[in-house]
């Protein structure tokens, strides 16, 4: 807190103290989830991504998230 409020004095960097309230208040769920779905997503069309099309690909990729929110 204390470097906040240091930040927050510093003229040259009005909004640096904004951005890291923000930063730090963020839940570290979201960025787990979205590590998740770019392993996940990285897994699926490495396989598949030259014999199908966007629709199916994203389908797939639906399927496989799911699969993971079950098992949990």
């Amino acid at each position: 807190m204390k470097i906040l409020n240091q930040i927050k004095r510093l003229d040259s960097f009005p909004n640096t103290h904004i951005a890291y309230k923000i930063m730090l208040t963020v839940p570290v769920t979201v960025t787990s989830t979205e590590f998740f779905f770019v392993r996940k997503l990285k897994l699926v069309k490495s396989s598949l991504r030259s014999t199908m099309s966007q629709d199916r690909l994203n389908e797939l990729a639906i399927l496989s998230f799911e699969k993971e929110l079950l098992k949990q």
